[in-house]
């Protein structure tokens, strides 16, 4: 019979090595919709947050509501970027609209402000250790999409978007969003990644 590999780090840091930034991306899902919302429930239960807060919280638009994100971001832009570089802008935003779906990344700020009146010696903290969670998880789901064979490439068009977004798909107002995940089967490469030298980035002392 044969041994059975444990899992290490280096199950990790491979994936790690592997994510990338796909912005060619096409509506082919290479697994179906059931098991992304499976991975996104998992990652949401299993990313630490401070004081086991779990402010995180998350949208998964498929198709047509992906679809209507972008619609709705490309039509907030184009009331505020000059004619002369609108070509540029649309050509990106259609670029994100090619792909198959979009993850939004919400805390909610009741969760928050209710940490910061229950530790007040903290209170200054909880937004910034909030954010952190967030930073976690999108990396989670980036890594996860992405070593199910998914392409993905993370967006900011919030605050511009927040409005619309909160009335279009019944977001608490009290949700504050931070991030997009746009996903999709990939249909081109990904860019390579320049890496500075680890020398200054890494300090070691005592080993």
């Amino acid at each position: 019979m044969a041994a059975v590999t444990k899992p290490n780090a280096d199950t990790l840091l491979e994936l790690m090595k592997g994510r990338r930034s796909y912005y060619a991306l096409s509506k082919d899902l290479p697994i179906s919709k059931e098991r992304i919302q499976e991975i996104v429930k998992v990652a949401i239960e299993q990313t630490p947050s401070s004081f086991n807060s779990q402010s995180n919280r998350v949208v998964i638009l498929f198709g047509d509501e992906h679809d209507k994100f972008w619609n709705i971001a490309t039509e907030t832009l184009k009331a505020i970027v000059p004619a002369e570089n609108w070509e540029a802008t649309n050509t990106r935003m259609n670029m994100f609209k090619a792909g198959a779906g979009s993850i939004l990344f919400f805390e909610d700020q009741t969760v928050v402000e209710g940490m910061q009146a229950k530790f007040a010696l903290y209170a200054d903290r909880f937004p910034v250790w909030a954010l952190q969670t967030d930073g976690m998880l999108q990396f989670a789901l980036w890594t996860a999409l992405e070593a199910e064979g998914l392409g993905a490439n993370l967006q900011h068009y919030n605050p511009l978007v927040d409005e619309k977004v909160a009335e279009t798909w019944k977001v608490p107002s009290t949700w504050k969003l931070n991030a997009q995940l746009v996903f999709g089967a990939r249909a081109g490469d990904a860019n390579p990644k320049d890496q500075v030298p680890i020398d200054e980035r890494l300090k070691v002392y005592g080993a």
